[in-house]
């Protein structure tokens, strides 16, 4: 073997046990920039990629936009008294007003448990994800539905896509979800998967009463799913990266 031959080996050994080892790391359920942080990256770019998708259809006129005219037409035209009674407290409940009330009372329920940690998860992640809808909204400028005979009286005065309401729900019970679930026990999976199941419903009747009411299309409650998602996934991914990092210097 030539000496070129060999320095090439040694170059090609070199890379793959960098490699190895970057891998590992990011694997490592121990590291501050391990699983947690691969998992939550790895989450907000798959909602990216949804949100993409469901944007460019929806600015391309796509079939989502006839499936979205058709899906509303026919709520307006079925609506059900009793049914449109329970949706109107549901999406009063789920406001601006109301998701401030909903997070302060989840904030005084973590700062009880002293879960400090998951308080300014919380803090950082519903004020974010709120601006980061009015930015979208402003982005995007989709009209709101329209109807001779709207079944919501009140004027909407914001953009369409995405559905505010239903993106602060997403992240709002989807934290309280992250947080019950890191409490269960690790081999309680049953429970685990009805306390993601439980919280990912209230956010899906959320959008469904806005979708239901006339306020949003549906492609608009999708995208604000994928939307809200990917932005609690980094919140508490990097809230976690903190957590560790200062439990590492703690311990050196």
């Amino acid at each position: 073997m030539s000496l070129q031959e060999k320095n090439d080996m040694s170059m090609t050994t070199g890379w793959t046990t960098k490699l190895r080892r970057f891998v590992e790391a990011r694997l490592s359920p121990e590291g501050e920039l391990g699983l947690h942080m691969t998992v939550g990256v790895a989450l907000m770019l798959v909602a990216i990629v949804v949100f993409h998708e469901i944007a460019e259809a929806v600015m391309g006129m796509e079939q989502i936009t006839v499936i979205d005219l058709q899906v509303a037409q026919w709520f307006n035209q079925h609506a059900v008294p009793w049914i449109t009674t329970c949706l109107l407290v549901v999406t009063h409940m789920h406001g601006v007003i109301g998701a401030i009330i909903l997070a302060t009372l989840l904030g005084w329920y973590l700062h009880r448990k002293g879960a400090d940690y998951w308080l300014f998860t919380l803090v950082i992640t519903m004020p974010g994800v709120m601006f980061l809808n009015l930015l979208l909204k402003y982005i995007f400028v989709r009209a709101r539905p329209s109807f001779d005979e709207p079944i919501l009286q009140t004027a909407l005065s914001t953009y369409s896509f995405p559905s505010g309401h239903t993106a602060t729900s997403t992240a709002l019970y989807g934290l309280l979800a992250a947080y019950l679930i890191c409490q269960t026990a690790p081999g309680a999976w049953g429970k685990r998967i009805a306390i993601a199941l439980g919280a990912f419903l209230m956010a899906a009747l959320v959008g469904f009463s806005r979708i239901y009411l006339g306020a949003h299309y549906l492609s608009d409650v999708l995208a604000a799913m994928a939307e809200s998602y990917g932005w609690l996934a980094i919140c508490i991914a990097g809230v976690s990266t903190l957590r560790r990092r200062r439990h590492i210097r703690q311990t050196k």
